[in-house]
């Protein structure tokens, strides 16, 4: 037996429990990761870290994805009246906090992906973030629902006792009667019996 060093990681080869594109797997987890998804980040943070609670990183992702999102809907509307140097350096505002967002998601993700032993799948965890953000939310959130009904199953696992025997009063009579009268036996069997200094 070798003791492991204490920066022994072990490998990461499990495969994740449903696929990128496995949303409809799941109907309550990609409702809320479709009209919600700052909700099911916060839910899938929580559930890593326990002592983060969800307000916090759902808030987080609603101003940096939301509101990114509703910025780059007005940049466009108003393209128009918004003088076009302008509107480029918003676009290049959001690109780049995108990336952030995808970058600091994709960090949750490696931290579930360690805790189950999961590899990168399809590719990269801040890649997966920044091209498929919304499926990598509804994927987490699967994984772990996975793999806490899994818990639950094996730690709700019983085991029932034996059936109590019992021997009626016939049976004992007959097990006495073959024990006394089988005393000669059981001498000879251990008359062979052989005593080896040690």
């Amino acid at each position: 037996m070798q003791v492991l060093p204490e920066t022994y990681e072990p490998p990461s080869d499990e495969n994740w429990t449903t696929g990128i594109f496995g949303c409809a797997e799941d109907p309550e987890s990609c409702r809320t990761g479709l009209f919600c998804p700052c909700v099911l980040f916060g839910r899938n943070i929580e559930a890593v870290r326990e002592e983060i609670p969800w307000t916090q990183p759902c808030v987080c992702h609603a101003v940096c994805v939301e509101g990114g999102m509703a910025l780059a809907a007005v940049t466009a509307l108003f393209s128009g009246y918004i003088d076009p140097q302008t509107t480029v350096v918003i676009c290049e505002g959001l690109f780049f906090a995108w990336w952030m967002c995808g970058i600091y998601s994709g960090l949750f993700r490696q931290e579930l992906q360690k805790k189950y032993h999961l590899k990168n799948a399809p590719c990269d965890h801040c890649m997966v973030h920044c091209c498929l953000h919304w499926c990598a939310l509804c994927q987490e959130h699967r994984e772990m629902k996975n793999h806490l009904s899994d818990t639950e199953a094996s730690s709700s696992t019983t085991m029932d006792p034996p059936p109590v025997q019992e021997m009626n009063t016939e049976e004992r009579r007959d097990a006495s009667s073959s024990s006394s009268s089988s005393p000669s036996s059981a001498k000879s069997q251990h008359n062979d019996l052989e005593m080896v200094p040690l």
